[in-house]
């Protein structure tokens, strides 16, 4: 659903909401529970390179914000975080009852890359202590979190803390299993065998803790011989993306569907 006057403040804001709140109460009478959203303005999820090599030849996507600064700012030009909080505010205030009354669970995802300004835009899901200020600022059984472990964990937080905490909360709406390596300031995404990230681990804590929504790897390496059109999202990096997941699930007895 286009959102960019919502997140940047733009004229047009409120007939994007109003758009939104129609689709969400369509997607209530279609059976469909969650949106996935984000409130990147301006920029959404960002990578400097999508072609850094791998094993086996196959490409990456990486960030290095060194780059990032070399770019300059956007068309939009310095936006503060004051400004990006009071749009998501004045869209959730919007949009959550609407949300509650249909049933449909608002999933919001991180800042990725979770740095702060982009290229002159101020970004706040940089933390899991902001993720609990959205929590509150409309608090609602359907606001609530994607949970990508790499971008919390890039953030420097104690990812299995963290998934502990917010499951016990039930607030965690959909997990993004994928892991990166590097630091915020400079990282690339990793086959998911190949991370820094114990994956078997956090696949048994999130059983553990009765998480029982949806999962998906998210982003994945293009094998070699891939088009690398879609970084990130090519066929045959996420085929063995889903089979090492199956394969730890079945190795550790957890069930799924």
């Amino acid at each position: 659903m286009p959102a960019e006057k919502i997140k940047l403040g733009l004229p047009g804001r409120d007939e994007e909401i109003e758009n939104y709140r129609a689709a969400i109460e369509a997607l209530a009478r279609a059976g469909i529970p969650m949106i996935c959203y984000n409130f990147m303005a301006g920029l959404g999820w960002y990578r400097t390179k999508t072609d850094a090599l791998e094993r086996g030849g196959a490409l990456a996507s990486e960030f290095d914000n060194r780059e990032a600064l070399r770019q300059g700012l956007t068309e939009w030009g310095a936006i503060s975080e004051e400004k990006v909080w009071a749009n998501l505010e004045y869209f959730l205030k919007a949009v959550m009852p609407v949300a509650e009354k249909s049933g449909v669970r608002m999933a919001l995802h991180p800042d990725d890359p979770p740095i702060s300004p982009l290229r002159g835009i101020g970004r706040i899901l940089t933390s899991a202590a902001n993720h609990r200020r959205v929590l509150d600022l409309v608090p609602s059984p359907v606001n609530g979190i994607v949970f990508c472990q790499a971008n919390f964990k890039v953030m420097g937080e104690d990812i299995e803390a963290l998934a502990r905490q917010w499951c016990a909360r039930k607030k965690i709406f959909l997990v993004h299993f994928r892991d990166i390596e590097g630091t915020a300031e400079h990282f690339r995404e990793t086959f998911h065998d190949n991370g820094p990230t114990d994956m078997a681990r956090m696949l048994k804590l999130y059983s553990d803790c009765g998480f029982d929504g949806p999962m998906r790897p998210d982003h994945a390496p293009t094998l070699a011989g891939e088009s690398n059109d879609r970084p990130g999202y090519a066929m045959m990096g996420k085929v063995f993306a889903f089979g090492y997941m199956k394969g730890i699930l079945d190795a550790l007895r957890i069930p799924y569907e």
